[in-house]
């Protein structure tokens, strides 16, 4: 899942800072959840799939 993060990030084209100001998190914490060392709880997970306009399985799974 934080595999699918990076990619889709990349893919759009969009920065760590700016996904965090349209998530309404830190930076620190897109980060972390790239890297692994945090985990983003379910809501975060669903504000996160519905960003990338994915499903919330293709964006746990990597599908």
């Amino acid at each position: 899942m934080l595999t699918m993060l990076k990619v889709l990030r990349k893919k759009n084209r969009i920065t760590q800072r700016d996904l965090a100001i349209a998530l309404h998190i830190s930076q620190t914490s897109v980060s972390k959840y790239e890297r692994g060392e945090s985990e983003p709880d379910l809501e975060m997970i669903i504000k996160m799939a519905d960003f990338f306009g994915v499903s919330i399985d293709e964006f746990v799974r990597g599908k």
